[in-house]
């Protein structure tokens, strides 16, 4: 440098009392003093700033600081004695002089943070929780929503028993998966086959009554009443179909033609469905001599399982083929054919609040109930019962349905719909339930076993407008008395005796009949 540049000024700290260090050049001075960030306060019994231990921030004394005062306060840190200021030191100069890391690095603490399941720029231990962020639920919209109004099925709910309202004796019930032998009609009668005998008990007097007997080996395999419950179907293990009046006791006529039992019959106005055991369906007008109308051959085993839709338009069968058919009313083929059973198919169902929903129940090798959209023919769902399947009944009254069971459990479940999910198991009998049918009023389901007894379950009870059950029901008229005396069992003497209605055909023709019937 020439002698005419003035010299840079040398700086040193120095407390009051002590001398100024003695000046050197610049380049000295740059290799004696460090970085203002980080200067610190000479130790005791030294007087260079390069020997000092303890780093401070540069700079002139505080005008805060005075002589004697041990305890001295900044106006933004209040105390500076509980401060690692060598480790802050440290880590400041290890930050200016780190390189920054390559991608495998990166990429591999990344790795090593995510499997330990931490971020990488979230500190491991704290105090306490951090704030919600912007990802989470916002904690007042979760407690400012409105409450839930409660549903009426949790305002009211009903009491379902676990024990019959009524048991009648059923003596003779065939056991026999693939029979229908129980039916209930609009006027309020149940009919049940027993052996060669069909009976008729009265709901509401609590009456019992035999309708007919059949002679020789001949035993009832179903029945099925029309629907304003005037006439009563009658299938026998010859192929006979028989008709009979239920306010006369008399048999109208018999349609002949099955080669075989006839296990299952379904009404649809005039027109009667049967299903024989050799897998035909015969339709038969029942308004004509010529009462066969249409065979209908799908199934290659005996058809167990028979029901028109509501509106007449579809037809559901069920074989011991593990096959369920749906039929249009216009056409003798199929409409569609479902295969997902594997056993086979008694329990069909047509939903009464849902025209075109099917509920369909497998045998003791499948377990399985289905759910169809008999419009798209998709299949809407699937309960896996545990036990084998033998009827199924919907409630008009609420959206669930029961289900009647046989081997493990022999018992009645109870489900929701569309939800699935089990209300209740009843313990029905002792042995498998083979037969159920539902009140006229839909309150009350009657199951029938081969423990032969006749039992009547109170399970969807009916609302009244103030959300409570109403108590009355069709078994409400018959007394305790009746109950006794109109057993099942005591009235297989008086259809031994004949008493009540003839059995030939020669009965039959003072009888004026419907104009559906002829």
């Amino acid at each position: 440098m020439s002698s005419n540049t003035p010299k840079a000024a040398s700086f040193s700290l120095h407390t009051p009392n002590q001398a100024r260090a003695p000046s050197k050049s610049l380049k000295d001075e740059r290799s004696a003093y460090p970085s203002p960030r980080t200067t610190g306060k000479p130790v005791a019994g030294s007087s260079g700033l390069a020997s000092s231990t303890v780093p401070r921030l540069a700079g002139p004394p505080s005008p805060r600081m005075k002589k004697g005062k041990s305890a001295q306060y900044d106006r933004f840190i209040p105390n500076r004695s509980d401060k690692d200021l060598a480790s802050s030191q440290f880590n400041i100069a290890r930050a200016d002089s780190e390189q920054p890391l390559d991608g495998a690095t990166i990429a591999y603490h990344e790795e090593v943070a995510r499997a330990c399941g931490v971020s990488i720029n979230k500190r491991i231990l704290s105090f306490k929780e951090e704030a919600p962020t912007s990802d989470r639920d916002d904690l007042r919209q979760v407690y400012s929503r409105p409450a839930l109004k409660p549903s009426a099925s949790t305002a009211a709910k009903r009491r379902i028993l676990n024990t019959p309202e009524r048991v009648l004796d059923a003596p003779g019930l065939v056991d026999d998966y693939y029979l229908n032998l129980l039916d209930w009609s609009l006027g309020n009668m149940l009919a049940i086959g027993l052996d060669q005998n069909v009976y008729l008990w009265n709901a509401s007097s609590g009456d019992v009554n035999s309708l007919c007997q059949l002679e020789g080996d001949s035993y009832i395999s179903s029945v099925k009443w029309t629907t304003d419950g005037a006439y009563l179907a009658i299938g026998t293990s010859d192929g006979d179909v028989q008709i009979w009046d239920a306010e006369s006791q008399r048999r109208i006529r018999t349609m002949a033609g099955h080669q075989a039992r006839v296990g299952v019959m379904s009404w649809e106005q005039h027109m009667l469905s049967s299903g024989c055991r050799d897998g035909s369906i015969w339709n038969h007008d029942v308004r004509v001599a010529n009462h066969k109308t249409a065979e209908l051959v799908a199934h290659s085993g005996e058809v167990c399982g028979l029901t028109w839709r509501s509106d007449g338009a579809l037809l559901a069968s069920g074989g011991n083929d593990n096959l369920v058919n749906i039929w249009d009313a216009r056409s003798v083929v199929p409409k569609f054919t479902k295969t997902q059973h594997t056993a086979a198919v008694k329990a069909l169902a047509w939903s009464p609040w849902q025209l075109n929903l099917l509920a369909s129940g497998g045998g003791s090798h499948d377990r399985h109930v289905h759910f169809w959209n008999t419009t798209t023919t998709a299949r809407l769902d699937s309960i896996d019962t545990g036990s084998q399947v033998t009827s199924i009944q919907w409630s008009s009254e609420y959206r669930e349905l029961v289900t009647s069971h046989g081997i493990p459990h022999n018992h009645l479940a109870l489900w929701s719909y569309p939800s699935l999910a089990k209300i209740v198991d009843i313990p029905a009998h002792d042995t498998r339930v083979l037969h159920t049918a539902i009140s006229p009023d839909g309150q009350t389901v009657a199951t029938a076993a081969s423990d032969e007894s006749l039992k009547f379950w109170r399970i969807f009870e009916a609302r009244t407008k103030s959300g409570k059950s109403a108590k009355n029901g069709p078994l409400a008229a018959a007394s305790a008395a009746a109950v006794g005396a109109g057993s099942l069992r005591s009235m297989s003497s008086s259809a031994a005796s004949g008493t009540g209605s003839g059995f030939g055909a020669s009965s039959t023709s003072d009888i004026s009949r419907p104009a559906y019937i002829r």
